[in-house]
């Protein structure tokens, strides 16, 4: 037994350093692919490090105020979040987050935690970590203790986040490998949409009311959860407080252990256990009911047909889902934020339609080389037209009540309610527009939409996109021009009264533009059908 264990301990040692220059490996073999990628990474690692590296000033500086405890336990915290929720939101970041690859490999889950968590510490995103971690603890350490709590709170730091990442990614990775899991990575542009606003409105009332002081109460909170309490330790060290800082630092000793059991537990289980994979078999049943209950509200033929196909991109396909959940989240964020802050106007509500509208962008585009199936049921004009018209009504039973919803809501928040029938002309004008040059650009200047990685336009067809997303919306503007001078006019003039008017004559403005959109594209789309599948097909 002794001599057995004697060989095993070697091969768990060495388990280490091979893993760390496998990962040194993918690193530089990722980089030699392309010289894009190679430039992409440099430049990721530069903004990286400038980053870091003003945020290790600021922290410097923030020395000796009287609120850099609450500023640091606080940004320990939101590091802390960032990493917990980056694998759900990037699963395809890091190659090296599915512990799957790893399952058919001879390997224990003791040393292969042990060599994942080290190897883990070789990136931007752990070196970014660092350097924040070394400011919050320069910021509030005073004293030769406190330095000395420093270096084993800023090390206890880096490693929960690591693990803290690395262990929510092998509880879920079954999830995050699959179909629906891919596309909980649609919600991260929503919580960036999102984040940024809530900062933007947070750092404006911090400045409206008091500073940083309005934080304190939170802090003292947040500084007693983990591993936000392990730079607490070093601020209560600093006053003295040897016991309160203890205990700070075992609490956050306390979940990188419990962290790394749950992580070997998840590999463990991720080892031994096949997946559910092939116990899908009643998922195409559901699907196939829930279909027949969608078709009953659509119209027959054709245009229903198409309808309930692009209604079935905006649920299934990763990128059309990620598209309108970035537009319907912005078009929504925008107005409202404004609106909260008090420097909006309900004409902001307009926003929605011109996000929303860019979905008719592209439209065949969405459809990649399987638009050869829609191709072969276009013999004619009046096919091209029913099939651009189908897709146009898909979008407005999505974007006409939900335009509706956002001015609704603004002139609520801002409380004028005066306005609103000339917003909804405005609103349904600006979205007719829209969906008019929508329809034409989407014949005139068709591209590629790659089905993996994060890329929206094919290599070669950037200008393309440039041409028909932007060229589009300029026409658009110019097409409101009319109801924009008319509501001008209608307020110089004095005739507030009659604004209301700008609600059904937006509205029949708006069809009307759809519907000459649709019969200047439909003979476009017919008489081009092989060099608009031949550029959807790219990529």
């Amino acid at each position: 037994m002794s001599t057995q264990s004697t060989q095993r301990t070697p091969d768990a040692t060495a388990l280490t350093p091979v893993f760390v220059r496998l990962k040194l490996s993918l690193l530089r073999n990722g980089l030699r692919q392309s010289s894009g990628r190679r430039a992409a990474y440099i430049a990721s690692v530069v903004g990286a490090l400038l980053l870091a590296a003003l945020q290790l000033l600021g922290l410097v500086l923030l020395r000796g105020n009287e609120h850099a405890a609450t500023v640091v336990v606080l940004l320990g915290a939101v590091l802390a979040l960032g990493w917990a929720v980056m694998p759900l939101f990037f699963p395809s970041g890091d190659e090296t987050l599915d512990p799957t690859r790893l399952v058919m490999l001879p390997l224990r889950p003791e040393p292969l935690v042990r060599a994942l968590l080290v190897s883990s510490l070789v990136g931007i995103g752990p070196l970014f970590t660092l350097c924040l971690v070394v400011g919050s603890v320069i910021a509030v350490a005073h004293g030769a203790a406190a330095v000395a709590t420093g270096v084993v709170a800023a090390a206890l730091t880096l490693l929960v986040c690591v693990a803290l990442a690395r262990a929510v990614a092998a509880a879920n990775i079954r999830l995050l490998s699959s179909r629906k899991g891919r596309d909980l990575a649609v919600l991260s542009g929503l919580v960036i949409a999102v984040g940024v606003q809530v900062v933007n409105f947070g750092a404006q009332k911090l400045g409206q009311s008091g500073g940083l002081s309005r934080l304190d109460p939170a802090a003292d909170v947040v500084r007693w959860i983990p591993p936000a309490s392990a730079l607490g330790a070093v601020d209560s060290v600093g006053e003295g407080a040897y016991g309160r800082g203890v205990l700070q630092l075992a609490l956050t000793a306390g979940l990188l252990v419990a962290l790394l059991r749950f992580w070997q537990r998840s590999l463990t289980r991720l080892m031994t256990s096949p997946d559910g994979s092939t116990l899908q078999a009643a998922e195409p049943t559901r699907d196939k009911a829930r279909a027949h209950g969608l078709s009953r509200f659509l119209p027959d033929g054709r245009t229903g047909t198409v309808m309930e196909r692009s209604l079935r991109y905006v649920w299934r396909d990763p990128k059309t889902k990620a598209a309108w959940v970035t537009s319907l989240a912005i078009g929504l964020i925008v107005p409202l934020f404004n609106a909260f802050q008090g420097t909006g106007s309900v004409y902001f509500a307009c926003f929605a339609s011109g996000m929303l509208g860019i979905q008719m962008y592209n439209q065949f585009g969405q459809d990649t080389s399987a638009f050869w199936m829609v191709a072969t049921t276009i013999s004619s004009t009046k096919d091209a037209y029913v099939e651009l018209r189908a897709r146009a009504l898909a979008l407005m039973l999505i974007t006409l009540p939900y335009a509706a919803l956002v001015v609704v809501l603004t002139s609520a928040v801002i409380g004028e309610w005066r306005p609103l029938p000339e917003v909804l002309g405005l609103s349904f004008a600006l979205l007719g527009a829209m969906l008019a040059t929508g329809a034409w650009t989407s014949a005139r200047f068709p591209y590629s939409i790659p089905q993996e990685g994060y890329k929206n336009v094919a290599p070669g067809q950037a200008g393309l996109a440039w041409i028909s997303i932007f060229g589009g919306m300029v026409a658009a503007a110019l097409l409101c021009a009319p109801v924009i001078a008319f509501t001008i006019w209608l307020h110089s003039a004095g005739h507030a009264g009659l604004t209301w008017v700008l609600l059904p004559v937006g509205a029949a403005y708006g069809y009307a533009l759809v519907q000459g959109g649709l019969r200047l594209a439909a003979p476009r789309v017919a008489g081009r059908l092989p060099e608009i599948l031949a550029a959807v097909s790219r990529g």
